[in-house]
């Protein structure tokens, strides 16, 4: 992902034919099995022609059955294509609302140089933090709304262009709880290499605690690991978490809902 949509992008999106026959499917859903090719045509926006080719394709697809002329009825194989393409839809909206349009206003940015209030900025994702520098050499930019010297927070709005980052990702090594062997069950120098290849260490719970010190490992993040991690992920960061098989579920339900990329390594 280059610019933090990419792999939020949805099918369904990518070609205005499939954005016609999702809609199209849609109403024919809320109106049979008497569907009016009119009437959808003016929902939808494309002429009654065009309704009936799209009808035609889904017929073919398998997506709708004809019982007769103007009668006509969603199959499972529809269902099931609706079903995915909107879950696809909400995830999408609501990483834009959450993501894009909820950071719209106003964010802090560390400055790179020196900044006045009223100068257009270039925005970079350096180590999970946003950094804002002097002048318009990349593709995000904002205006600053505070003074800032080098190394200073500066406020940032008027975001245009897209944030050119990778999302990073999560190494999850499980082990068990301290009833069957605890920290005890892992090899500190395997943890120790792991630790070494990533960027944060999150220690979730006393046995992960146990564990990364017996490495010699001293965690970045040990309480809110649940929101840590995915955000730190988010961010760009790699992150190895230490957990044990009680909060496994707990942590990687998180990363599944925002789309972060994790490899289970487990030591049970």
């Amino acid at each position: 992902m280059t610019d933090g949509l990419g792999e939020r992008d949805v099918s369904v999106l990518r070609s205005k034919r499939d954005a016609s026959r999702y809609q199209i499917l849609v109403a024919i859903a809320a109106r049979q099995p008497a569907v009016s090719q009119q009437e959808i045509a003016d929902a939808v926006g494309v002429t009654a022609q065009a309704v009936s080719d799209y009808i035609g394709e889904l017929v073919e697809a398998g997506h709708v059955e004809k019982h007769g002329r103007g009668r006509y009825e969603v199959t499972k194989e529809g269902v099931d294509w609706l079903i995915s393409c909107t879950e696809d839809l909400q995830g999408y909206t609501e990483f834009v609302a959450q993501e894009v349009i909820g950071q719209v206003e106003v964010e802090t940015a560390i400055a790179t140089g020196s900044v006045r209030e009223g100068d257009r900025v270039t925005l970079t994702m350096r180590d999970g933090t946003l950094h804002a520098g002097p002048g318009e050499s990349g593709g995000a930019t904002a205006i600053a709304i505070t003074d800032a010297e080098e190394g200073q927070d500066v406020g940032v709005t008027d975001f245009t262009g897209l944030l050119d980052y990778e999302t990073g990702h999560a190494t999850v090594l499980v082990f068990p709880d301290v009833r069957s062997g605890g920290s005890r069950a892992l090899d500190s120098d395997r943890v120790a290499g792991l630790a070494a290849d990533h960027d944060v260490v999150a220690a979730a719970g006393t046995e992960a605690l146990a564990a990364a010190r017996a490495a010699g490992v001293e965690p970045n993040v040990r309480f809110g690991t649940v929101v840590a991690v995915q955000e730190a992920a988010a961010r760009g960061l790699s992150v190895l978490l230490l957990v044990t098989t009680r909060e496994l579920s707990t942590h990687t339900d998180r990363l599944r809902e925002h789309n972060i990329g994790y490899e289970l390594v487990d030591e049970r």
